[in-house]
C-alpha cells in the first residue's frame, strides 16, 4: 500500500496539463505566455505565484468557497491522520481502476490531500484538482509533484477536453453529473465518497452538527443515474480518537462551520465532555459512464 503524501514545492504548470485544459471563454486550447496561460483568441489567465492557474472570470465566481479558516482546519485535521484509512482506500481503488500513467481529475479537490494519495499509487499519473477556494488551491498546488490545480466552479462547464480523464475523484464535494461524464473517457471511472448517517454520530447532539441525510446514497445514485451506472459501493467505518483540538478542527471544516461561530463551538466542546472515540463512516462508490442508449 502506498505511503500517504507529504507536501512539496510546485513547478510551473506542466506541458501535459496544457493537453488537458481549454479556455473557459472559448473552445480553444491554452499555451504559456509571459507567466500566464493564453488561448489563440488572446484570453489570458494568470498563473498564481503559489502554482495554481486562475481560470475563474469575474462573473463565474463560486458563491460559497471554503474560507481560509476552514482550509487551515482541514489541513490540521488531515495532518493528524484521522482520515488516513480513507486516503489508503482511495489509493488502492485507483490502482484497480486506472493505469499507472492515468490522468486524474479531482472535482472539489480542497487541499489536494486525496488526489496526492492517488498520485502516489499511480507512479506516472497526472492529477488536476479543481476548486473555487483560493486558500485550498494554494495547498492543492503543492500537494504532490504531479498535482496541478486550477481555480474553477465545478457547477459550471469545465475548462477541460472531452474524454481527457481516466479517473475522476469526488470526495465530499458537489457532483456535476453531465461534466463528470463529458470529462471521463468511455472506459473511465468515477470514484465518489459520501459520509453515511453514522458518520460522527457521537458529536451530532452535543455539538449540534448538521445530520447526514439518511437517503444521501439514494439521492446520489438518482443524481448520477442519467450519466453513470453504479458498479460497487465499499463501506468504510472505523473509530477515531480525537482530542478537543482535533474536534475543533473537524467541526470547523464541515458545513456546520457556516452555522456556528468559533467561540460557540469552543463553548460546546468544553461543556459536552466531547468523547475521545468518534465514528468515521463513509460510502466509497465506483461508477462507470453510461454509453449512448444505455
Amino acid at each position: 500500500m502506498p505511503p500517504l503524501p507529504t507536501g512539496t514545492g510546485h513547478r510551473r504548470p506542466s506541458d501535459r496539463l496544457l493537453t488537458i485544459l481549454t479556455c473557459p471563454l472559448c473552445p480553444a486550447g491554452l499555451d504559456r505566455a509571459d507567466g500566464a496561460l493564453r488561448c489563440p483568441g488572446r484570453h489570458t489567465f494568470d498563473i498564481a505565484r503559489h502554482g495554481y492557474v486562475g481560470l475563474l472570470t469575474g462573473h463565474r465566481r463560486a458563491p460559497s468557497a471554503d474560507s481560509a479558516e476552514m482550509v487551515r482546519s482541514r489541513a490540521a485535521f488531515l495532518r493528524a491522520g484521522h482520515y488516513d484509512p480513507l486516503a489508503r482506500t482511495l489509493a488502492k481503488l485507483a490502482t484497480e481502476l486506472a493505469p499507472p500513467d492515468a490522468t486524474v481529475l479531482d472535482a472539489g479537490a480542497g487541499t489536494g490531500h486525496y488526489l496526492a494519495a492517488v498520485l502516489d499509487a499511480l507512479p506516472e499519473a497526472l492529477g488536476l484538482g479543481l476548486d473555487s477556494s483560493v486558500p485550498a488551491l494554494r495547498a492543492a498546488a503543492r500537494a504532490h509533484p504531479r498535482a496541478e490545480a486550477a481555480a474553477w466552479d465545478v457547477w459550471q462547464p469545465w475548462p477541460v477536453r472531452t474524454g481527457c480523464a481516466h479517473l475522476l475523484l469526488n470526495v465530499f464535494a458537489p457532483r456535476n453529473g453531465p461534466e463528470f461524464h463529458r470529462a471521463l473517457r468511455p472506459d473511465g471511472a468515477l470514484l465518489v465518497v459520501t459520509p453515511t448517517a453514522r458518520h460522527l454520530r457521537e458529536l451530532h447532539e452535543p455539538l449540534g452538527l448538521l445530520a447526514v441525510d439518511t437517503r444521501k446514497e439514494e439521492r446520489l445514485r438518482r443524481t448520477l443515474s442519467p450519466h453513470f451506472q453504479p458498479e460497487r459501493t465499499q463501506p468504510l467505518e472505523y473509530a477515531m480518537t480525537l482530542t478537543p483540538e482535533d474536534t475543533t478542527s473537524l467541526v470547523a471544516m464541515t458545513p456546520t462551520a457556516h452555522h456556528l461561530d468559533a467561540a460557540e463551538l469552543r463553548r460546546r466542546i468544553a461543556e459536552s465532555r466531547t468523547p475521545t472515540r468518534v465514528t468515521a463512516s463513509f460510502a466509497v462508490s465506483v461508477y462507470r459512464p453510461r454509453r449512448s442508449g444505455q
